[in-house]
């Protein structure tokens, strides 16, 4: 009888140990060097052990592998062969440094005598992702004995840990060199009970007690959680949510943040910042941490990142965790936020869907006993649903679709600024490559967080470059899972993103053309027919709203048309 190759003797007790410590899904792109460890997985998802999902672009496969581990905060396996496969992976294992995401990184490689003598699909990989990654193993190939289930199951179980470290999860990567033969038949033990995952070297948690007198107002970045309202609610300070903070309800949130933070008569009264998760969307926040001359006192609780938020190097401590001192709330101080934030917001509402509020429909004429007062009502609801759409009516129509049980992520594009700006207080779901606040892999990403979120419906809302950098996503193979999702495309013809920046303002207009807006006349519906996506156009509120709930079989396109 023939022995099993090394290679797959390794395979078989590495992957198994993964699912053992919790691993659910399993990333794969093809190659012929991590062949075993692709046969392994295939036999593992027949048994019904571990969800695999097979993707020919390595780059969409780790911005999926990323969307699942943001959905689950467990790590998902990402499993590439060797040469530049390993640095398509690159983009999206610096999202999940950046943002404090676990993953783990199994990447196929030559052995070592095959190295440095220009054999094919061979580079240098290992620390190929340099500081990114929590933790790099260039692990030489397995040779026959009883050492090589003892270590891939010491690997697995570091993998696992470093990963999923309490306070500082994130990317990790495994670099395993293979001799041929590369695979070979072998039985894959059963999968035993999940074994406990311990810390490695934690650290002590600090959790600061915050006292009543300081005036105080509590900023939630993305991903800050609950925990940034519960905290803003139990003081009866003012919240600042961004969109995908997760914070973003509670009857202490501000509207226009923004504008009131560029106000000297608030922020000159500020005396103290309690900063949750990472703030992004706004050059305000950033701002007034760093000024060192208004005596702000700065307490960041640590998130997931590696990187404390630090603007001018001006916070003045790092804590995992706050309590606030029971007493009575200023209400003086809350009220003074809340009412001026109110006022701010109605004039952003008004001068922003000025032409829906000018046709709205008057309710109250609906339920009224004269026949004029109807006709009145029906003629003002006619006139409302074929309002053309804008960005601010494109992300209302999608916050106000999106339920608690949805999802919701937004691209790096135009339309999250508009809806940090616009949408009110929601308690649902909402995410953002925001580590890195990137163009790359949204598609992806979302597509990820829909695997993980089964039966949910996860929206995806970028704009035209973001849709079509990251187009490969949109491919599923024969065998794939086509899980519940849109795709919305806020279709303006290029990156007019850059209108609001300064070049907007200082670039010659044929230059600011050529090299920044990039545009496109791209027929999306012929790529969603590519791809095999449903597909609708729209230009209109309603037929946005009725696009949007209106959801069919499989995953669906949803193009926008905006102007300029």
């Amino acid at each position: 009888m023939t022995k099993a190759a090394p290679a797959s003797v390794f395979a078989a007790e590495f992957l198994p140990s993964l699912i053992e410590l919790g691993v659910q899904h399993i990333v794969l792109a093809p190659g012929s060097r991590s062949q075993a460890l692709a046969l392994v997985a295939a036999e593992l998802e027949r048994r019904g052990d571990v969800k695999l999902h097979v993707r020919i672009d390595e780059r969409v496969a780790g911005f999926v592998a990323l969307g699942i581990g943001i959905e689950t905060s467990a790590p998902a396996v990402v499993i590439t062969t060797s040469g530049s496969a390993v640095a398509n992976l690159h983009p999206a294992v610096l999202e999940a440094h950046h943002a404090g995401v676990p993953m783990i990184v199994v990447t196929a490689d030559r052995p070592e005598e095959l190295r440095e003598i220009g054999s094919n699909q061979t580079t240098h990989q290992h620390d190929i992702f340099g500081p990114a990654v929590r933790f790099s193993m260039d692990e030489p190939a397995p040779v026959p004995g009883a050492t090589v289930v003892r270590r891939a199951h010491e690997l697995a179980e570091q993998a696992w840990r470093v990963a999923t470290d309490a306070y500082a999860p994130g990317p990790v990567h495994l670099n395993l060199a293979f001799r041929e033969p590369l695979s070979s038949p072998i039985d894959i033990r059963p999968i035993g009970h999940h074994t406990s995952n311990a810390l490695i070297n934690p650290e002590p948690a600090i959790t600061v007690l915050l006292n009543r007198g300081p005036r105080t107002i509590v900023i939630a970045g993305a991903d800050a959680g609950p925990r940034a309202e519960e905290v803003a609610h139990e003081g009866g300070w003012p919240l600042i949510a961004e969109v995908t903070s997760g914070a973003r309800y509670g009857r202490n949130l501000v509207p226009a943040y923004r504008q009131l933070l560029s106000m000297p008569e608030l922020t000159s009264q500020i005396e103290r910042i309690i900063v949750f998760g990472h703030p992004t969307l706004s050059r305000e926040v950033p701002a007034i941490i760093a000024d060192s001359t208004t005596g702000i006192e700065t307490i960041v609780v640590r998130g997931q990142a590696p990187e404390g938020y630090n603007p001018g190097l001006n916070v003045a401590a790092f804590v995992n965790d706050v309590e606030v001192e029971p007493g009575e709330i200023d209400q003086k101080w809350l009220s003074l936020w809340i009412h001026t934030g109110r006022e701010v917001f109605a004039e952003i509402e008004t001068n922003s869907i000025d032409a829906a509020l000018a046709t709205a429909p008057n309710i109250s004429a609906s339920r009224s006993e004269s026949i004029e007062d109807k006709k009145a009502f029906l003629k003002a609801e006619v006139a409302a649903s074929r309002v053309p759409l804008n960005r601010e009516l494109l992300v209302d129509a999608v916050w106000r679709a999106t339920w608690p049980h949805d999802r919701l992520v937004f691209g790096a594009s135009r339309l999250i600024r508009v809806a940090d700006k616009f949408v009110g207080g929601k308690k649902i779901t909402v995410h953002a490559n925001r580590g890195l606040a990137g163009i790359d892999g949204n598609i992806g990403t979302g597509i990820g967080i829909a695997l993980a979120a089964e039966g949910a419906l996860t929206r995806i809302v970028v704009g035209d470059l973001a849709a079509l950098h990251d187009a490969s996503s949109l491919l599923f193979g024969q065998h794939e899972i086509r899980p519940h999702v849109q795709v919305i495309i806020g279709n303006d013809g290029g990156g007019t993103i850059f209108d609001a920046l300064e070049v907007g303002q200082t670039a010659p207009a044929e230059s600011m053309n050529r090299v920044f807006l990039t545009p496109q006349e791209v027929d999306f519906h012929a790529l969603a027919a590519a791809y095999g996506w449903n597909f609708t156009k729209v230009t209109t509120v309603s037929e946005f709203e009725r696009a949007l709930t209106a959801t069919g079989e499989g995953p669906e396109i949803i193009e926008v048309a905006l102007a300029r």
